[in-house]
């Protein structure tokens, strides 16, 4: 649309002039595609060429284009999805934060999209909302965009699949809609399948659709907030073919992660935030990513508006109103609620008894101490009376037990539900 009306016109000692038809295609081509000619102009002539637009009729050197002549594709620019919702530009792997949380998923996301692997067609994302499941989702799509710019990438909500479905069955146009996804679609990125539960149709029709894709070694990328098994209402062929891949959960972000994550949005946006500040947001927005980004937006936002600085003073007031009255989970609120629940004391649980009714609950809130707060190992052992040595081979024993699914994983998820809920 705005690089076939261009034409060469001149040139004129180190620069090209070329020809467009109007001021709108030119503001357009020079805010979006300069870099791209330039660089263009450069691998052509080994030269470092300017380039510059008129206004002109006058298009030496262009053609028209024939019925039968395909449309050429422009290098490494396609920003968005050949059907469904835009890419966003800025949900690329470069710009994600990887941490412990997010490890694995990031690197089988990048492993999908880079590598032809007959035996790496699917992949299931799931995390709860605000971890970063999309800009995963949607950096797949921009890799694979960006090496084979003539591969048809969709990427689609699961309720927009479902209404793309019912308009195609009210208008009588279900054939037309199976080819697109069936027979048109290399890459199908589809978001939030959870919200498929209890729509039978649309199960069917999607199952069919994965097969169809699977067979041909289509890359297929899953997100939802629930892993398959937990979907209610799924039909079991859908299940299993969003089950046949790859699943890798995102958790939430610890207290560094969240600096970093922080740390490359500052420097992105070219902001200036303290350390302290930095900290301040980090330790104090711990719910998900989306909220420590709302805090940093809020915070430059507020400061902008009102000539204020990004000081201490202005972040509390930031978080104030994002956090609520969030009750904070400390170390001695985990204490109480496990001797509570094992009807302890506190002062058995920090006592040096190794009897095995002390001992567990002493280790399980040992474990909780270090998932639900920032406190280094050597404060979480402090609390507890015990060496640093010590508290981490508490932790070590819980995360065993929970790989075995022996009953601690039962009461485990029993506690985290407390502490969530601000049951305590």
């Amino acid at each position: 649309m705005w690089i076939e009306p261009l034409g060469y016109l001149r040139s004129d000692n180190d620069s090209i002039v070329l020809a467009c038809p109007n001021a709108f295609s030119k503001k357009r081509v020079l805010n979006h595609y300069s870099a791209l000619i330039e660089s263009e102009l450069h691998k052509v002539s080994g030269n470092r060429y300017k380039f510059i637009v008129e206004v002109s009729e006058n298009r030496i050197g262009s053609r028209e284009k024939t019925d039968n002549e395909p449309q050429m594709s422009l290098p490494n620019i396609n920003s968005h999805a050949c059907g469904g919702h835009f890419l966003r530009k800025d949900f690329t792997f470069d710009k994600f934060v990887v941490g412990s949380n997010s490890d694995f998923a990031y690197s089988a996301s990048l492993s999908l999209a880079s590598r032809n692997n007959a035996n790496q067609n699917s992949l299931f994302l799931l995390s709860k909302t605000g971890m970063g499941k999309s800009h995963l989702t949607q950096a797949i799509g921009h890799h694979i965009l960006s090496e084979k710019p003539s591969e048809y990438v969709y990427y689609i909500t699961a309720e927009d699949f479902t209404n793309e479905m019912i308009h195609a069955f009210r208008h009588d146009s279900i054939n037309q809609f199976k080819n697109k996804f069936r027979n048109n679609c290399d890459v199908l990125l589809i978001e939030d399948v959870h919200y498929l539960s209890g729509k039978q149709r649309t199960q069917v029709e999607l199952a069919l659709t994965l097969d169809s894709l699977l067979e041909t070694n289509k890359k297929i990328i899953f997100s939802s907030c629930y892993l398959p098994s937990e979907i209610p209402k799924l039909n079991d062929k859908l299940r299993s073919s969003l089950s046949s891949g790859i699943i890798s959960s995102i958790d939430p972000p610890n207290f560094r992660t969240r600096v970093r994550i922080l740390q490359k949005k500052i420097m992105n946006n070219g902001y200036y935030v303290s350390e302290d500040v930095i900290h301040y947001l980090a330790s104090e927005l711990t719910e998900n990513v989306r909220q420590l980004e709302s805090g940093l937006i809020g915070v430059t936002a507020k400061s902008s508006l009102l000539g204020m600085p990004i000081d201490l003073n202005l972040a509390e007031s930031v978080v104030k109103n994002i956090a609520g009255q969030r009750i904070n989970i400390t170390i001695d609120v985990i204490k109480k609620l496990v001797c509570k629940q094992y009807n302890i004391s506190i002062k058995d649980i920090v006592s040096s008894s190794r009897k095995q009714r002390v001992v567990r609950p002493r280790q399980i809130a040992i474990y909780l101490s270090r998932m639900y707060t920032d406190s280094p190992l050597q404060t979480i052992g402090k609390s507890f009376n015990r060496y640093h040595a010590t508290a981490l081979h508490s932790i070590g024993v819980v995360e065993q037990g929970l790989k075995e699914n022996n009953p601690i994983k039962k009461q485990i998820e029993f506690l985290c539900q407390k502490l969530e809920s601000s049951e305590f």
